[in-house]
C-alpha cells in the first residue's frame, strides 16, 4: 500500500513530454518547501536511524548526540560550498561533470566511480533496512523484504527520476517526522518511562554512562566527523538537489534540513540508549534488527504501522534519491560528456540509459544487501573513502591553478594510504605511528580549516587549521594511531591536501572558472544528433 500511494503520486507528472534534464535536476527550479523536505528526507534515510540506535546501544547516551549533531551540522557546511558550485555552473547534472569540465575526463571519473561505489551501498544499506524491518513484524524473511522494498522504490522513481524522487520526498519527510514525535515517547512510555534509567543502570559500563565519554567520541564522533563532511561534499544524491532547488532558496533548504535532521536522527538514536538500559539483545546478534525490535516489542498495531511508515519512508527517500542519482551519473558523466559527441547526447537516449542503470543498480544492491553488513560500518567506511577527495574537490572550485595531475595523483596516493591502514595491513608501531599520527593531527587541521574556510574565507579558514593543528599536536602524537579507523580516516584528508597543494604549487598555469559554465548545461537544448 506504502508503494501504491507514493507511485499513483508520481502518476501526476506529465509524461508525453520527456526532457533529460528535468529527469536529472528538475528543472533547476524547485521552491523551498519541497528542496527543504527532499534534502531532509534524502539526509534521513533508515540506515541512518539504525546506525544512531547503534551507536547509542554501543557508546551510551553521547553515541546518538555524537551521530546526529555532526551529520545536521554537515548539511549546514554544504551551503556556503553549494552557493559557489551553483555560481559556478548553475545548469551541471553531477558534480563530475563540473570536473570534467574543470581538468578532464580522468577527475571526472574518479568522482563518478566513487560516487558509483557508494549510492551502490547506499542503496544496499537501505534495503538490508527495509528487509530487516519486514523479517521482524512479518511473516515474510529478510530476503522477501530485501525484495519487496527494491521493487516498491523502483516501480515509483523509474519512469521520472529526480522529479519522483522530489515529490514523494515532501509526503515522506512529513510523514517521517509525525511518526518520529509519536514513536520514541510511545516507546519510552510502553518500556517503563523514567523508572528504566534506574533499574537498567547496572547494564551500562561507566563509558556509556558519561554523557562526555572519550571513548565514544575517537569511536564515534571523530570518525564520523571526518566521514560526513566527506558525504557532503562528494555525495551526489546531495549535489542534485543542490542543482535542483532555485538558487535564491539555497541557504533557507539547507538550514532547515540541518535542523529536521539533528533532531530526527538524535531522537530515534535514543532507542538504542533504551535498549541498552532494558538489557534487550539484539536478535541473532545483528546490530540492523535493534530499532525494529524494539518497536515490536513495545508497540501496538496502531504505532507499529507509524513505525512501519517511518522506517519504510526514511528508506524509500534514499534509495529513491541513489537510483535517481546513479541514474544522472551514467546518463551525464559516461554517456553525455565522454560517449557522445560534444554538443550531440541524444535526450531520448539519455533517457533509455538512465532507465536501465536504475535497473541494473537494483539488481546490484539487491545482491550486495544479501549479504547483510553492518550499516554502521559501512557508513564510516564510505565515507572515509570519499575524504581522499573532499581538499581536491573544494580546491579545484576556489584555486585556478589545480590541475589534472594534482586531482588525480592526490586522490590516489590519499587512498593507498587510506586502505592499508583501515584494514590493518599496516601495523601502526614505532616510526609508522609517530608519522601516522603527526599526518592524522594534519588532517584534524584540515578539516577544521575547510569548515571555517566556505563561511570566513582563505585566511581565516588556514589560521583555523593550523591552530586547531598546534593545539591538536600534543594530544595527537603517540595516541591517535590507537584509533585505526579515525586514523585512516584523517591520513586521507592529511595526504590528498599535502599531495594536491605541492603539485598545484608547481602548476604556473591559472584556469580561468568561466570556462565551467560554458562546459556544462542542459542536453535537451542542444543540438541533436539524428
Amino acid at each position: 500500500m506504502f508503494f501504491g500511494a507514493t507511485f499513483v503520486v508520481t502518476l501526476s507528472i506529465g509524461k508525453k513530454n520527456e526532457n533529460a534534464d528535468a529527469y536529472m535536476t528538475a528543472g533547476n527550479n524547485v521552491g523551498f518547501g519541497v528542496s527543504a523536505a527532499s534534502m531532509t528526507a534524502t539526509w534521513i534515510w533508515a540506515s541512518s536511524l539504525y546506525a544512531s540506535a547503534t551507536s547509542g546501544y554501543t557508546y551510551g547516551v553521547s553515541g546518538p548526540i555524537h551521530y546526529g549533531l555532526w551529520g545536521a551540522l554537515m548539511i549546514l557546511f554544504i551551503y556556503p560550498f553549494g552557493r559557489r558550485i551553483r555560481k559556478l555552473a548553475p545548469n551541471a547534472h553531477t558534480l563530475a561533470e563540473i570536473l570534467h569540465a574543470r581538468h578532464g575526463r580522468a577527475s571526472q571519473l574518479i568522482l563518478a566511480g566513487s560516487n558509483v561505489m557508494g549510492s551502490l551501498l547506499s542503496l544496499a544499506s537501505n534495503f538490508i533496512a527495509g528487509g530487516a524491518l519486514i523479517s521482524i513484524v512479518s511473516p515474510l524473511s529478510f530476503s522477501s523484504g530485501v525484495l519487496i522494498t527494491a521493487a516498491g522504490v523502483l516501480l515509483y522513481t523509474l519512469w521520472s527520476g529526480l522529479r519522483a524522487s522530489i515529490l514523494t520526498d515532501f509526503i515522506q519527510v512529513c510523514a517521517m517526522l509525525g511518526a518520529v514525535v509519536i514513536i520514541v515517547p510511545a516507546v519510552f512510555l510502553a518500556s517503563g518511562g523514567i523508572g528504566v534509567f534506574e533499574t537498567g543502570r547496572s547494564n551500562l559500563s561507566p563509558e556509556q554512562l558519561d554523557f562526555f565519554s572519550s571513548d565514544a567520541f575517537f569511536n564515534q564522533g571523530a570518525p564520523y566527523i571526518a566521514a560526513v563532511l566527506a558525504y557532503a561534499i562528494g555525495n551526489q544524491t546531495i549535489a542534485q538537489r543542490l542543482f535542483a532547488v532555485r538558487e535564491d532558496k539555497i541557504k533557507m533548504t539547507f538550514l532547515t534540513a540541518t535542523v529536521g535532521y539533528g533532531a530526527t536522527v538524535i531522537g530515534v538514536g535514543m532507542l538504542g540508549v533504551l535498549a541498552l538500559y532494558l538489557g534487550v539483545e539484539p536478535i541473532n546478534g545483528d546490530m540492523n534488527n535493534l530499532v525494529p525490535q524494539l518497536a515490536a516489542s513495545y508497540l501496538g498495531v496502531g504505532f507499529m504501522c507509524l513505525f512501519f511508515i517511518m522506517i519504510i519512508g526514511s528508506m524509500a527517500s534514499t534509495a529513491d534519491s541513489d537510483l535517481s542519482a546513479l541514474s544522472s551519473i551514467m546518463m551525464t558523466d559516461v554517456y553525455g560528456r565522454n560517449i557522445a559527441k560534444p554538443g550531440c547526447a541524444n535526450p531520448k537516449h539519455m533517457l533509455f540509459i538512465g532507465r536501465v542503470t536504475m535497473i541494473v543498480a537494483t539488481g546490484i544492491a539487491v545482491y550486495i544487501a544479501s549479504n547483510r553488513l553492518n550499516i554502521l560500518e559501512l557508513l564510516v567506511l564510505v565515507g572515509a573513502i570519499w575524504g581522499a577527495l573532499v581538499f581536491p574537490v573544494i580546491a579545484s572550485f576556489y584555486w585556478p591553478r589545480v590541475s589534472n595531475l594534482a586531482f588525480t595523483s592526490s586522490v590516489l596516493v590519499a587512498l593507498a594510504v587510506f586502505f592499508p591502514v583501515r584494514f590493518g595491513f599496516v601495523e601502526l608501531t614505532g616510526v609508522s605511528a609517530y608519522v601516522a599520527d603527526v599526518l592524522a593531527v594534519f588532517g584534524v587541521g584540515i578539516i577544521a580549516g575547510l569548515m571555517v574556510f566556505g563561511f570566513l574565507g582563505a585566511r581565516i579558514g588556514i589560521a583555523v587549521g593550523v591552530v586547531i593543528a598546534a593545539i591538536s599536536m600534543p594530544y595527537g602524537i603517540g595516541f591517535l594511531h590507537t584509533y585505526p579507523v579515525l586514523t585512516a580516516s584523517l591520513l586521507a584528508y592529511a595526504v590528498s591536501a599535502l599531495v594536491c597543494t605541492a603539485v598545484s604549487l608547481a602548476n604556473k598555469v591559472e584556469f580561468d572558472f568561466k570556462q565551467i559554465r560554458q562546459a556544462t548545461g542542459n542536453f535537451d537544448e542542444e543540438p541533436v544528433l539524428s
